[in-house]
């Protein structure tokens, strides 16, 4: 069978054999004479022009069929190179505008037909190499780090290498490969410079970057059709060629007019395509390629995230970005694992919400929570009809994911919408997706905050350790000097403990520790701050007081621990009391040690004043260290600088 090419090959040499057939009309005429000559040559003409009708009809038919392969050959290119642009967030026609852009410059410019071919085929497939880059790099709306931007500059060296297993008979390749060298030497791959730079490349380079400009990116807005135009000319001589820029201007309106002709051209609000519907498979792909890269952001922000507030909040955040909802409540698992607490709200009701409390098989999410598995498009009233029935007959739908880490249950993630008649199996999968991402975050920033919570909190009492009370120290400090004020710093030490643990033990002595703590609490501001500082000793900061301030203070501390009693059993009671000492910032010193030194001094010449003026009574039943009252305000030079505060019960 003769292919297509040998078919239309012998179709155009119809002529030659008429001729070879001349000398075999001649031998006839002589042979057979004038009379078969006459029959016979009719015969042969007719024939002549008939099979001339048939491979003409044959070579029309040939030539179509070629045009259309052709067609669909570009077709094809032209939809893959879209699908790849869609990847790098690009909306739908980039391809085709930038082909008309350098086909048209390089028809100014004379260009010849096998280099039109290079600008057609180029501007499809400039970006094929891009299929090297990550789509987290693609996708990245801040800007790239330089091993990024390396990274990005190998796609054109890719795509020239992809190419050349093509085997295209115009320079495609070169054209693809050299698209990112600039005029001035400073581009890549290879740095070329000025007209080394082959011709085709630096068209594509305008072509492409001008399209670009006019298009929204991942990484800023679209410009206007002026400002890219200033942008381009600004960059002549350095970055484009002059010539080439000076044919793009000239002659821009008209390649637009080509662009409206057809229906690429730019929307209103300067957007990189038309309006696309969500089916279309560019907006698929963008789609597609968005949740990869908001996932490898989700991952990479939560690792970043310590505090669980912060950790939380962001991944309220990143529901919002793909599943609508009016409402999202994350609960998370009270210590009894037996209810679940709302620890974080956003949207309509947040703050009525986020005083909700689920019990674990009650309601939607209770459920989620007991069967550890997804509940979706129940009535959101059952989450509510118990305990917060304000909230009833609000939403129509909702959706609730239990939040599982290292395969332990952690809490949930319920949405609610009160627009929605159901929630589709993309919504759900994509909030899977999320909380799967995000249960691991949690639990990790929940596991930090209790483990920083222990390292600044004395486990016997629950009160701020001494490393916390040196953080706190800096902050009142800081407050201090901004509002030009004062603070005092406490020093409490209890008087006759040691007696406790010896007579009844030390579970009995921490326990009387803990309950004293409190006693001491009690007696103190909310923004007060009391911190356990060792052993017996505790220690309190009081902002924006003066030493005057603490006087009374100390005397009811003195009376309320000297008022309590440990019931150790039917018949014995625990007691203490405690001796106080005081320091003013600014007086005695500004920093840490320089205050605890001068309140220190001034708690142990308070103790051994009251140890001078006890009365020793022992009662069979408890423990006590009376205190006799010593003169308020008692005045005591200790050295040359520092001067205590004594304080007495009256």
């Amino acid at each position: 069978m003769l292919s297509n090419k040998n078919k239309l090959f012998l179709a155009k040499l119809w002529p030659v054999w008429l001729l070879l057939a001349l000398p075999t009309l001649w031998l006839v005429f002589a042979y057979f004479g004038a009379e078969f000559a006459f029959v016979l040559v009719p015969l042969l003409f007719a024939s002549a022009f008939y099979y001339r009708r048939h491979l003409k009809r044959q070579l029309a038919e040939m030539t179509q069929e070629i045009s259309n392969s052709s067609r669909v050959h570009l077709a094809t290119v032209e939809a893959l190179a879209t699908a790849i642009d869609a990847r790098d967030q690009v909306g739908i026609g980039h391809v085709r505008r930038t082909q008309i852009y350098a086909v048209g410059i390089g028809r100014m410019l004379g260009l010849p037909e096998h280099k039109i071919d290079a600008l057609r085929t180029g501007a499809l497939l400039h970006d094929i190499g891009k299929l090297a880059v990550p789509d987290h790099i693609l996708n990245k709306t801040s800007s790239l780090t330089e091993a990024e931007h390396e990274k990005v500059k190998i796609h054109a060296e890719v795509g020239a290498s992809i190419l050349e297993k093509v085997g295209f008979d115009y320079p495609v390749v070169p054209t693809v490969r050299y698209h990112h060298e600039r005029w001035d030497g400073s581009g890549y791959p290879k740095g070329l410079k000025g007209k080394q730079i082959p011709l085709t490349a630096r068209i594509l380079s305008i072509a492409d970057a001008f399209d670009t400009l006019r298009g929204e990116r991942p990484y800023r807005p679209a410009m206007t059709r002026e400002k890219a135009r200033q942008t381009i000319q600004a960059e002549a001589g350095t970055k484009y060629d002059p010539m080439v820029v000076s044919t793009l201007i000239r002659h821009l309106t008209a390649f637009e007019n080509e662009l409206i002709a057809g229906g690429l051209a730019y929307t209103e609000a300067d957007k990189n395509a038309p309006a696309v519907e969500k089916s279309h498979f560019v907006e698929q792909i963008k789609l597609a390629n968005r949740e990869v890269f908001s996932l490898y952001e989700l991952a990479r922000e939560f690792s970043s995230s310590a505090h669980p507030h912060d950790t939380l909040e962001l991944f309220s955040a990143k529901v919002a970005e793909f599943v609508p909802f009016d409402t999202c409540a994350v609960y998370l698992l009270d210590s009894n694992k037996r209810s679940a607490s709302a620890a974080h709200v956003s949207g309509a009701n947040a703050e009525m919400i986020s005083l909700h409390k689920i019990i674990v098989g009650q309601g939607a999410t209770g459920f989620a929570l007991k069967s550890r598995g997804t509940v979706r498009n129940v009535e959101p009233d059952l989450d509510f009809f118990h305990t917060q029935p304000d909230l009833t007959q609000i939403y129509k739908t909702m959706v609730s994911i239990p939040l599982i880490a290292d395969e332990a249950l952690i809490g949930a993630v319920t949405i609610y919408s009160s627009e929605l008649e159901s929630y589709g199996e993309e919504h759900i999968r994509l909030l899977d997706t999320i909380s799967r991402i995000a249960a691991d975050a949690v639990h990790k920033s929940l596991e930090h905050d209790e483990a920083k919570t222990h390292a600044l909190t004395d486990p016997m009492t629950g009160l701020p350790n001494a490393r916390s009370l040196q953080k706190q120290f800096g902050r009142e400090v800081a407050r201090a000097n901004r509002a030009k004020s004062s603070f005092q710093m406490l020093m409490l030490d209890l008087d006759g403990f040691k007696a406790i643990n010896d007579s009844f033990g030390h579970k009995a002595g921490d326990h009387l520790l803990k309950e004293i703590s409190q006693v001491i609490l009690g007696q103190l501001r909310e923004y007060d701050f009391l911190a356990r500082y060792g052993g017996d000793e505790f220690v309190a900061l009081i902002p924006e007081s003066v030493p005057e301030d603490v006087t009374e203070l100390s005397k009811r501390i003195e009376a309320a621990v000297a008022a309590f009693e440990l019931k150790i059993d039917d018949d014995r009671v625990a007691k203490v009391g405690v001796s106080l000492g005081s320091s003013s910032f600014g007086r005695f010193g500004g920093d840490f040690d320089e205050m605890i030194a001068a309140a220190d001094k001034a708690m142990y010449l308070r103790k051994t004043l009251r140890k001078q003026t006890a009365l020793p009574v022992a009662y069979p039943e408890a423990i006590e260290v009376p205190a006799k009252p010593l003169q308020d305000n008692l005045i005591v030079e200790l050295d040359d600088t520092h001067i205590l505060n004594l304080m007495s019960v009256n």
